[in-house]
C-alpha cells in the first residue's frame, strides 16, 4: 500500500471513531472498517488481519472503562472467552488463506445478514444476571461458533451475541455489551497473532483507523450506562452500510 494522504488518514480516523463507538453500543462496526480498508487498496486478507489492531486496541480500553466502572462479570466471561478462542483460532487460519473472491462475497453476504439483524425488532425480555451455574453445553458450544465466525471476519458479531446472551440467557443489553467486549478481545488477540504471523497486518494503518476506534469506544462506554443506547444509532449504521454494499457490489 502506497502513503496515504491526509485525507485518507483523516477519513480512516473518523470511520474508526463511528465503529468504536458502534461496536462497543451495539453490533456493526467492521462493517464501516473492513470495506473502508479495501476502499483503500488493501487485499481482502490484509485488509482483514489489519482490522484486528483497532479492534484489540479498542476492546482494551472498553473492557478497562467498564471494569474500572464497576461493571463486569468475570466469572462468566472467562469461561465463554475460552470456547470462543478455540473457535476464533480456526476461524483466522481459515481467512488466511481463502481466495480474495470468496472472502469478498462472504463479506458482502455477511453485512446483508447483519443488516437485516438490525432491522429486527428488539423483543422485551425479563432479564436476569448470568451466573456460570447457566452455562452449559449448548451455550459454550455457541460462543465456539462466534469466535470461529469472529476470527474469521467479525462483521456483525456483536448480533450473535445478542442471539445468545440476550434471547437465549436473558441478561440485560447494558450487561452484553460488557460481556461482549471482554470475549471479543480475548479471541481477537490470538486472531491477530495468526494474522500477523503470515504477514497480512499494516501495523501503521491499523494503529490509525484504532485511534479512531479508542475515541469512540470510550464515548459508547458512557453511553451504555443509559437503558436505551442502542436504538438511536441504528439507522445511522444502516444507511452507511448500504452505501458501502453498493460500493462493494458494483465496484
Amino acid at each position: 500500500m502506497t502513503t496515504m494522504t491526509l485525507l485518507e488518514i483523516t477519513a480512516l480516523v473518523a470511520i474508526g471513531g463511528v465503529a468504536g463507538f458502534i461496536n462497543v453500543l451495539s453490533a456493526g462496526g467492521s462493517m464501516l472498517t473492513l470495506p473502508m480498508l479495501m476502499f483503500l487498496g488493501l487485499p481482502a486478507q490484509v485488509a482483514n488481519g489489519t482490522n484486528r489492531v483497532a479492534i484489540t486496541l479498542q476492546s482494551v480500553m472498553a473492557v478497562g472503562s467498564f471494569f474500572r466502572g464497576g461493571q463486569s462479570n468475570l466469572a462468566v466471561s472467562w469461561r465463554l472467552s475460552i470456547p470462543a478462542v478455540v473457535g476464533s483460532l480456526i476461524g483466522a487460519w481459515t481467512a488466511t488463506w481463502i481466495p480474495r473472491t470468496i472472502f469478498e462475497w462472504v463479506l458482502i453476504l455477511a453485512m446483508i445478514g447483519a443488516s437485516l439483524f438490525l432491522l429486527l425488532p428488539q423483543p422485551k425480555l425479563d432479564t436476569r444476571p448470568l451466573a456460570p451455574d447457566r452455562l452449559g453445553p449448548v451455550e459454550y458450544f455457541a460462543l465456539l461458533l462466534i469466535g470461529l465466525y469472529g476470527g474469521f471476519i467479525q462483521v456483525g458479531v456483536g448480533a450473535l451475541f445478542v442471539v445468545v446472551l440476550y434471547r437465549m440467557l436473558k441478561i440485560d443489553l447494558p450487561q452484553v455489551n460488557v460481556i461482549k467486549v471482554f470475549i471479543v478481545l480475548v479471541y481477537t488477540i490470538p486472531a491477530l497473532a495468526i494474522f500477523a504471523f503470515k504477514g497480512q497486518v499494516l501495523w501503521a494503518t491499523g494503529l490509525i483507523l484504532a485511534a479512531g476506534n479508542v475515541v469512540g469506544a470510550l464515548l459508547a462506554v458512557k453511553v451504555n450506562m443509559g437503558p436505551k443506547g442502542a436504538q438511536w444509532i441504528r439507522w445511522l449504521t444502516l444507511i452507511m452500510v448500504a452505501a458501502i454494499l453498493g460500493r462493494l457490489i458494483w465496484y
